[in-house]
């Protein structure tokens, strides 16, 4: 099953400014509970955390440390909404349902600084996002989404920054414009998960990290979920694995891809520096498929990201690769020193929709948040908790998004992929 244990979290610049060195004791012996969710990530701690405050028994299994993937070595982007576009969702739904996800979209924002503001999570939250335009004809195509937004949504808050003004954003002259979104931002994503399961097991909730699950056997009552060492008995599963669900649920994993991203952080600037780069210290994205990602630290460093790998392998010389495309940016930085780079692997659904849904009846999963996590897992865990205690309306919504395997299996997925995303990129060119 899962194949990792016991391992530390990768050398980044968020596990060197972690704030919160609480470990949690390894499963041992049999214990019971109404629910038992697997995966310390965002998406199981915001799971534990709903169903603790609604009254569930719950037990965390997580085969590593809080917060050991994706959820601690992401970009650190809250980004409103999801990676689809909203065309996806109008394919299978009404037009009623259609403005519910876009309601749901934008409330996983509130989700974030709702948490943020009642546990007291010290994790540099600071709002504020835009998308900048690398041409002119991508400028055009926000303000088509931002026109679209005001007439079918009645949302308002986004706006355009043309390219007389976009040195209020950025010192750079590769973009000629950008979108503006006032409640997105940008926070340190492994204290804010670490935040989280503080408050998951002070609402009750019990997390056992190093306790890697070998095995799942259903029965009339219930799942047995066995560990090395010990096993859970409970009514319900929520699967939180994202890419690593294939080791318990296979069907699930054809889903979803991985794919790796990496991050760098630059030594530290000074105050005066870091804020001429990004004056407005709004988190930025580039408008390309493969693009990059960048904002400022509260330690005035610039952390910067993409050189996105469907083949899923780490560029050779990650530092000094991921430094040549900072510098296409920002080449005022050439003498800057990188003190941290490091990756790790995000799951991505085919049609870009998150994955929520039920293997059986008690048995929950999410994935497939395409790059949109740091903000969506809140809302997957509140829903996967409405629907446990028998209000899944709002869950179901999801179950209404068709979802394909990837092509080619096992073996030729990942090739098929690459073979894909050349075409993106080419077109990222033209």
């Amino acid at each position: 099953m899962l194949k990792f244990s016991n391992q530390p979290h990768v050398p980044s610049y968020y596990a060197a400014t972690a704030n919160d060195t609480t470990r949690h004791a390894p499963l041992e012996g049999t214990v019971r509970a109404d629910v038992c969710v697997i995966g310390a990530g965002l998406t199981g701690v915001s799971a534990a955390l709903n169903l603790a405050e609604r009254g569930f028994s719950v037990v965390v299994l997580e085969a590593s440390k809080v917060g050991w993937a994706a959820s601690g070595r992401n970009g650190g982007q809250m980004i409103g909404g999801f990676a689809c576009g909203m065309d996806t969702f109008a394919k299978t739904m009404s037009p009623s349902d259609v403005r519910l996800m876009w309601e749901l979209g934008r409330e996983t924002l509130d989700i974030v600084t709702g948490r943020i503001e009642q546990h007291r999570i010290d994790c540099e939250l600071t709002l504020g996002y835009l998308t900048a335009a690398n041409k002119p004809r991508q400028l055009d195509e926000l303000r088509v989404w931002r026109d679209q937004t005001a007439r079918d949504f009645g949302y308002d808050r986004f706006s355009i920054v043309e390219r007389d003004a976009m040195h209020g954003f950025v010192d750079s002259a590769r973009y000629v414009g950008g979108l503006h979104d006032p409640d997105s931002g940008h926070l340190h994503p492994l204290n804010y998960t670490l935040g989280l399961a503080r408050a998951a097991c002070e609402a009750g909730a019990r997390i056992h990290e190093d306790s890697c699950v070998t095995d799942i056997r259903s029965h009339g009552n219930g799942h047995r979920i066995a560990t090395t060492h010990g096993v859970v008995e409970a009514k319900f599963v929520v699967l939180a694995c994202n890419t690593f669900v294939g080791s318990v649920a296979p069907a699930l994993a054809r889903k979803v891809m991985p794919v790796g991203t990496y991050v760098v952080a630059t030594e530290p600037l000074g105050e005066a520096r870091a804020k001429s780069l990004m004056p407005a210290n709004a988190a930025m994205c580039d408008s390309r498929f493969v693009l990059d990602y960048f904002r400022r630290s509260k330690d005035h460093r610039l952390l910067w990201g993409g050189k996105v790998s469907y083949s899923t392998l780490e560029p050779r010389d990650l530092a000094q690769a991921m430094r040549q495309d900072m510098l296409k940016t920002f080449p005022q930085l050439a003498e800057v020193n990188i003190d941290y780079a490091w990756g790790g692997m995000v799951d991505i659904t085919m049609n870009r929709a998150p994955h929520f849904g039920r293997v059986s009846p008690t048995m929950y999963f999410a994935q497939g948040f395409s790059g949109h996590g740091v903000n969506t897992t809140g809302l997957a865990g509140k829903l996967i908790a409405e629907a446990i205690d028998g209000q899944a309306s709002r869950f179901d919504l999801f179950e209404k998004i068709r979802h394909r395997d990837f092509p080619g299996g096992a073996t030729l997925r990942t090739p098929a992929l690459v073979l894909a995303m050349a075409w993106y990129r080419m077109k990222d060119f033209l």
